[in-house]
């Protein structure tokens, strides 16, 4: 009894230490961006046009929506309509959905870097697009795929089936049961796949460097390059003549990305309720 008493003793101790190392880790990275970065906010950051003297970061921040919004167009479509085929129509036990679920998780475990290295070489070079917007939204489309895709099969997959036996009682066929019946249920968690997908996004260097390029201008078209705000980060401080820009540039990311986290996470937390409730 007492040894049981110990080990559990010894456990739960480092649960909380590995807890409390996590918590302070984090909060020293956050403490310590802002103490560099917040003081060297200001408007000349947020000028419409870039030039050594500004630093802009607004025009990354433009390219970096544009680049979200076209990924989440490519990606979006083919992930969802993936995990749909996937849950309600593939045969359990299929070796292609196999084939495609390995192939899934094998995309989300390739390094990012890599990602760019194909995305260079395909629609850079091969397809002639050169260093511009569509070619990085190409690139990384590719890369949130397996997110979008899995979280969208998981939100299926936890659909009650007394759902679908009711609207096939009711005489709906396959098709309108899975559009007008199943993903909506599935909504709430798959919008949490796509938040996810977006701060990833928002996040992404490796990638963009070798097709987006990092032209610090917001293009006329999206053939045109464009460099995005953590790309702009990494120039600025490769530079090395406007490191308290860089340090600024991390603060305004860093609270898109805690924004975009706290957004997903607050999606999962309805999602759960809800099915709770349902």
């Amino acid at each position: 009894m007492k040894s049981g008493k110990m080990q559990s003793a010894v456990l739960r101790s480092l649960v909380y230490i590995a807890a409390s190392t996590t918590v302070a880790v984090l909060a020293f990275i956050i403490g310590y961006i802002l103490f560099k970065g917040v003081p060297h906010l200001s408007w000349k950051l947020f000028s419409l046009h870039y030039t050594s003297d500004n630093v802009s970061m607004l025009p990354a921040m433009v390219n970096t929506v544009s680049i979200t919004v076209l990924s989440l167009l490519i990606a979006a479509p083919v992930g969802i309509f993936s995990a749909i085929y996937l849950v309600e129509y593939a045969r359990k036990g299929n070796r292609f959905v196999s084939i495609i679920r390995t192939t899934a998780e094998t995309l989300a475990g390739i390094p990012s870097i890599v990602y760019g290295l194909f995305g260079y070489l395909m629609f850079v070079v091969a397809l002639g697009w050169g260093y511009s917007l569509i070619a990085g939204a190409a690139t990384l489309a590719i890369m949130i795929l397996p997110v979008i895709m899995r979280t969208t099969e998981e939100a299926l997959k936890s659909v009650p089936d007394i759902y679908r036996e009711g609207s096939f009682g009711l005489g709906a066929g396959k098709l309108r049961t899975v559009f007008k019946i199943v993903l909506p249920s599935a909504v709430p968690g798959i919008l949490a796949g796509v938040v996810l997908s977006v701060g990833r996004i928002v996040g992404e260097t490796a990638a963009l460097i070798y097709t987006a390029g990092t032209v610090a201008q917001i293009p006329s078209n999206l053939a045109e390059s464009g460099r995005t705000m953590s790309v702009h980060m990494y120039s600025l401080w490769k530079e090395g003549f406007n490191a308290d820009a860089s340090y600024a540039t991390a603060v305004v990311l860093l609270i898109i990305v805690i924004g975009l986290n706290t957004l997903s996470a607050y999606v999962a937390r309805r999602f759960t309720k809800g099915k709770i409730d349902g």
